[in-house]
């Protein structure tokens, strides 16, 4: 059975859910669990390509040529295994998706909305091309505080009630002073 481990973060940005999910992933790969790594981050932004890296913090590059957030290299680096372009989100990427079908009529004139439509499309990209692995460990970027991530939280919710409680896992990183 494949199981979800959904990592977030409170009261700072910048607490190190990035290196928490690598190392997480190291531990699980070191048991004999292979593992895909996976980042939702809630801002516009279709990729971090055009951000201000003192804002931001480094871009990383994967082997398929995708400029996404640096959390990945960290993935990559810990675990051995090549992040990819599908392994990296944005809420600017989840709308731009929903817009371009909408456009195209596959909505057939449904109004969308937050839930189900970006909620759905946040839900089939954590699940999307995860097949060959015993674990998907999906970091949420920002803090759980941040109005931008609403959307997030909500689709990791009802992924976690879809695959049922055996299946899914939250751990929350605070700062305690």
């Amino acid at each position: 059975m494949k199981r979800f481990i959904f990592i977030t973060g409170g009261v700072v940005s910048s607490l190190g859910k990035g290196i928490a999910s690598a190392a997480l992933g190291a531990l699980l790969q070191a048991r004999g669990y292979r593992v895909r790594l996976r980042k939702l981050d809630p801002y516009l932004n279709v990729d971090p390509g055009t951000m201000s890296p003192t804002q931001h913090g480094e871009v990383f590059v994967t082997d398929d040529g995708a400029e996404t957030d640096l959390d990945l290299g960290h993935y990559e680096r810990f675990t051995g295994v090549s992040a990819r372009k599908t392994d990296n989100t944005t809420t600017g990427r989840i709308y731009k998706s929903i817009l371009e079908k909408e456009r195209r009529g596959d909505y057939l004139g449904a109004t969308l909305q937050v839930i189900p439509h970006v909620t759905d499309a946040i839900k089939e990209f954590i699940k999307s091309d995860t097949d060959d692995v015993d674990f998907v460990l999906c970091e949420v970027g920002g803090t759980v505080g941040d109005i931008e991530g609403l959307p997030f939280f909500e689709a990791i919710r009802q992924f976690s009630q879809d695959v049922g409680r055996d299946a899914s896992l939250f751990i929350h990183l605070t700062l305690l002073p």
